[in-house]
């Protein structure tokens, strides 16, 4: 008798995952590998074991990705600046493909010709697996079941579940898609579907709604060892512990609630809403100790590649020549971005109270109103003929052609 083909799922436990263990060995014969990657979602792990060989996977890896997802995907992203949108912190977009990278390596490493996943064919989650597949094994065949299955909806799976007595997280009466790892939770579906919906305050499970949070605030300071952040409040700690520590104290003053409608890759439009404490914070604090060590050419520039790195990472592109490139020159700027920020946390706001740097190109010796000895206020003078001499020429020339 032969052996079975293996393929490898992408497991999470949530609805989608749980139904596809079955659905693959029932259509494909496949021996079904599950894989959970944990990027931070907490107790969601635990039951995962147990629930995957129940409902028929051979084997289960529960993997720890946590400091590679901040070391090699959280701080470049930090780093750039990239913000999806004006709004989304890319929580989810960075977390795919630090998971698929090991998806990868599980295949290989267990002979699998298959990887499948839970993305639907109506989201952003199937481009980021299969890019990120197809850069490190373009070999691998990818099995996505909500592209080919006769489930339609997520109604549909509730009940597919049921008949085969799964266990599900969802019911019909709370049917938002949620995602957690360490930098944020988001949610989708439900009520959320229609933008006129004020996001009800039970929807928020991390961050306290900002009318609730204390009323005194908190201040904050931040570490910053060329761009990437190394203490909270003169405590050194390591990458995941920060995070861990800042959304603690983000979260408990509401701290980076984020209500957004954005632009799909696929086309459409969605709407979201994003608890992101800790990240919040870094982000402010990153972009004002940027303020004073980055000379003003620079800072401008890479606000404008911000932009694109954040679509790159959005769309999954993070295996790619540009995305590498632009963090080559973003790592670049970032070597005299060290020094300490100081923010203050206050029912949902994070405002700057101070920053400081080695490399500060502050100057209060220039920039006084007070009397300096330094500046020449004579020289701005023939700085702006000089600056305006094109507006002079213009508007001299529509002078002499109406004339």
């Amino acid at each position: 008798m032969s052996q079975k083909q293996k393929v490898v799922l992408a497991y999470s436990g949530g609805l989608d995952t749980s139904i596809i263990i079955p659905w693959l060995k029932e259509n494909y014969d496949y021996e079904v590998i599950a894989v959970a990657g944990d990027v931070g979602q907490g107790e969601e792990l635990a039951p995962l074991k147990e629930k995957a060989i129940n409902t028929g996977a051979s084997k289960i890896y529960i993997e720890d990705l946590q400091e590679e997802f901040v070391t090699d995907f959280i701080f470049p992203t930090l780093k750039a600046g990239a913000i999806y949108e004006g709004k989304y912190l890319l929580g989810t977009s960075m977390a795919r493909p630090v998971i698929a990278k090991r998806l990868v390596e599980i295949a290989e490493k267990e002979g699998a010709i298959a990887i499948a996943h839970g993305a639907t064919g109506k989201g952003n989650d199937q481009v980021r697996f299969e890019l990120t597949i197809k850069a490190l094994n373009p070999h691998l065949k990818i099995i996505a079941p909500w592209r080919i299955w006769d489930i339609k909806s997520r109604e549909d799976a509730i009940d597919y579940a049921k008949e085969r007595n799964i266990p599900i997280p969802v019911t019909k009466e709370h049917p938002y898609s949620m995602d957690r790892n360490l930098w944020h939770l988001s949610h989708e579906g439900g009520d959320l579907e229609d933008p006129w919906n004020e996001a009800q305050e039970n929807v928020y499970l991390i961050c306290t709604p900002p009318h609730l949070a204390p009323d005194e605030p908190e201040y904050v300071e931040i570490d910053f060892e060329e761009g990437i952040p190394v203490a909270v409040n003169g405590q050194k700690y390591k990458p995941v512990e920060l995070i861990e520590t800042l959304n603690k104290i983000g979260a408990k003053h509401g701290i980076g609630i984020a209500d957004m409608v954005e632009n799909r890759l696929v086309g459409m439009k969605s709407r979201g809403v994003y608890e992101t404490p800790g990240g919040t914070i870094l982000y402010a604090a990153h972009h004002e100790l940027e303020s004073i060590t980055l000379d003003r050419a620079t800072f401008q520039y890479k606000q404008q590649i911000a932009i694109k790195f954040a679509e790159l990472v959005y769309d999954g592109n993070w295996y790619t020549p540009l995305r590498e490139a632009l963090s080559a020159f973003v790592d670049s700027t970032q070597k005299t971005v060290t020094g300490t920020v100081r923010l203050k946390l206050y029912k949902g706001n994070c405002t700057p109270a101070g920053v400081k740097s080695l490399y500060s190109l502050y100057s209060e010796e220039f920039a006084t109103f007070g009397e300096d000895s330094v500046y020449n206020q004579k020289d701005a003078e023939g700085f702006i003929n000089l600056f305006g001499l094109p507006l002079t020429i213009r508007a001299l020339m529509e002078e002499k052609r109406k004339g």
